[in-house]
């Protein structure tokens, strides 16, 4: 047993995390006369090393995770979900949002066209909310920064809140506040052409420079902020306001995750560095969930498919489920650290 932990921690350092990257960046700034010790020097290898591993982890996934996808196009998916029923259904529709695109906004198009094709409200709501929340790609990057447990658990937990969520609006019956023109909408069913080997592959790597395109602006900005918050901001600052003294920490890190907009990967090395910073698990947790699935650019783009009352119910349902998920790791920080 001691043999396969040894083996696993190789893994999650080396491999995923790339410590020897780290290693290797900070002996060649040293090399050219930076202090990697100082703020400058600390940010600027901060900043490379963080950009290097998540763009190289980042395209491996999203090619595997996009090979998996082709096998998974609208139609077929639209069949696979109208199998099921119930909270299974949601289940299911949360489970299919781990292999679908990276960001909201690219998530409520399909979101839009299972609705007019028939699906449950709330079904495609669970789906809407675990795509951008929750995917394989996020399950690998958490792991290589934060260790297994907080990664399952952040995947479980996004999970949970996508088919709690789905499952509510399902019981509000709130299907005459989707927009006429989603409603009346004919579904066609055409049968997807038979992919080969040779197709799937060139899929996944126009998936893979598409999706690098979109996000890299945002890993950029992520990083950088990441970079000034772990080296430049002062840590009682941050144990200040996000913090165990502060019993609103939660609240605070899920209001401020709204106006941003980024995937999960533009968040994660922010909380990895206000992780670093003093900051509990549950606020950094609930500031990831509340960027990826609570954005204002993502609401806007709803807001065109669905009705005012069914909008403000969403964010309702999502805003509570984030901050009581917030200040329940924040009781059980422990365990996880």
């Amino acid at each position: 047993m001691e043999g396969l932990r040894s083996i696993w921690l190789f893994i999650q350092d080396q491999v995923l995390g790339m410590k020897w990257l780290n290693q290797l960046i900070g002996n060649g700034l040293s090399w050219i006369g930076l202090d990697v010790s100082g703020r400058i020097g600390g940010s600027i290898q901060f900043f490379i090393y963080d950009v290097t591993k998540i763009v190289v982890l980042l395209c491996a996934l999203i090619f595997m995770i996009s090979y998996i996808q082709s096998y998974f196009p609208p139609e077929r998916s639209r069949k696979i979900l109208g199998r099921f029923h119930g909270i299974g259904a949601n289940a299911a529709a949360a489970l299919l949002g781990t292999v679908t695109p990276f960001c909201s906004c690219s998530s409520i198009p399909l979101f839009i066209g299972f609705t007019s094709a028939g699906l449950p409200l709330g079904v495609t709501f669970s789906f809407l909310i675990s795509s951008p929340m929750v995917d394989l790609g996020s399950l690998v990057l958490l792991m290589s920064i934060f260790g297994t447990k907080i990664a399952i658990a952040y995947v479980v937990i996004g999970l949970v809140i996508a088919i709690v969520s789905g499952t509510l609006i399902e019981k509000f019956h709130m299907e005459k506040y989707v927009e006429d023109f989603i409603r009346q909408a004919q579904s066609v069913d055409i049968d997807s052409p038979e992919l080969t080997r040779k197709d799937r592959i060139q899929f996944a790597k126009e998936q893979v420079v598409e999706t690098f395109k979109k996000v890299f602006p945002y890993i950029l900005v992520g990083v950088g902020i990441g970079a000034v918050i772990h080296n430049w901001i002062p840590e009682h600052w941050i144990e200040q306001i996000l913090g165990s003294r502060n019993p609103f920490g939660v609240i605070f890190a899920t209001l401020a995750g709204v106006p941003m907009y980024a995937d999960i990967f533009g968040t994660i090395p922010v909380a990895e560095a206000l992780l670093s910073k003093g900051a509990q698990l549950g606020t950094i947790l609930a500031f990831m969930m509340a960027v990826t699935t609570l954005s204002v650019p993502s609401i806007i783009m709803l807001k065109k498919a669905v009705k005012p009352k069914l909008l403000a119910v969403f964010i309702g349902i999502c805003t509570v489920g984030i901050t009581i998920v917030g200040y329940l790791f924040n009781v059980f920080h422990g365990l996880f650290i």
